[in-house]
């Protein structure tokens, strides 16, 4: 009997521990093996919108650039697939920004009205005057994925003066359009495949947008089926960032409930937006990167807005080896597009 208490207690003590753990991030070392003179690599809080949110700040250099990357979803979370991406913290002053309920900011989605696409560009752009004035920096970079190209469209749009460029990995430009598309295309596939439940599900459910979000499950779930491509880098996609020492316990399953809890109250408000109509200019040099196995739902509404959008300068990327988190799929050659865009970009004689 001791000794299975004593294994118990052990057990207890174990688990108290991973509750109690604090979250660190690793600091950045230099050749000698101590952390680097002049780099930063901590996680902070920052009062936004009323609301102490979290973000994570990695850089070799504080003079550098700031970059703040915006996570996809609505309710996302990547402070565990930017905490090592050594290419970008060479250049820039990296901030990865757990949204308004989101992951270590999971408190921040109460009261959950405030929790509106309005609010989260007005979000947005506090984070980017925060940055702004900690590191004494006139403009930054915005670099948005997935639903992070919705905001950060948004937010240059309202404040253009506040950024060097907009780049955008996994590019969104109407979310029911898109959503139309891939219920076509899964609808197509089930057909042939002879998945004759799954097409009973979809003709009885018909094209989206829909009341009930757990009738877009049937119609996006599948995008793997029919668009199947080799997953470039597993080790940053759901749930492995989450298994990471940037989050404690308690923010592992934050990260899991913030994806359904905000997902569910933002996603309806994405239904009216079309960049097509809404944003036909912007007064930021933008780039675009499309990953070449992107789904074709995506990729023929970014190459669209693309093609009109004005603004000072535009680029379309496509990364050969990459879906729709092409910065994730191809980290080195992103590093080497955003040292570029800096040379661009970035004022001289600041660096």
């Amino acid at each position: 009997g001791w000794v299975l208490s004593g294994l118990v207690s052990v057990g207890l003590l174990l688990l108290a521990a991973s509750i109690a753990r604090p979250a660190v991030t690793a600091p950045i070392l230099g050749e000698d093996g101590a952390p680097l003179p002049g780099s930063i690599a901590e996680l902070t809080t920052a009062p936004i919108g009323g609301h102490n949110q979290a973000l994570m700040i990695r850089g070799r250099n504080t003079d550098n650039p700031v970059l703040l990357y915006l996570a996809g979803g609505p309710g996302g979370t990547d402070i565990g697939a930017m905490r090592l991406d050594t290419g970008l913290e060479a250049h820039f002053v990296v901030a990865t920004w757990d949204q308004r309920g989101v992951g270590k900011s999971y408190t921040a989605l109460d009261p959950v009205e405030t929790l509106t696409l309005d609010q989260m560009v007005a979000d947005t752009i506090a984070v980017t005057d925060y940055l702004r004035q900690r590191f004494a920096e006139d403009k930054i970079y915005l670099v948005g994925n997935s639903w992070g190209t919705t905001l950060g469209v948004l937010a240059a749009q309202q404040r253009p003066d506040l950024y060097h460029a907009f780049v955008g990995t996994g590019q969104m430009v109407s979310q029911r359009q898109t959503d139309i598309i891939f219920y076509e295309q899964t609808l197509s596939w089930a057909e042939e495949t002879g998945n004759t439940a799954l097409v009973d599900t979809l003709r009885r459910n018909g094209p989206p947008p829909y009341e009930s979000l757990l009738s877009y499950e049937p119609a996006l779930a599948h995008e793997h089926d029919w668009n199947p491509y080799p997953d470039f880098n597993p080790n940053n996609e759901m749930p492995a960032i989450l298994f990471v020492p940037e989050y404690t316990l308690m923010d592992k399953i934050n990260g899991f409930r913030s994806f359904l809890d905000t997902f569910g109250v933002l996603y309806p408000q994405l239904q009216h937006i079309d960049f097509r109509h809404d944003v036909t200019r912007l007064d930021v040099p933008v780039t675009v990167v499309l990953g070449e196995h992107e789904a074709r739902g995506r990729a023929v509404l970014a190459h669209e807005w693309f093609d009109q959008l004005e603004a000072p300068a535009k680029q379309m990327i496509i990364f050969e080896r990459a879906g729709h988190r092409a910065h994730f799929d191809d980290p080195a050659a992103f590093a080497a597009l955003m040292a570029q865009i800096v040379d661009e970009t970035y004022p001289s004689g600041q660096q």
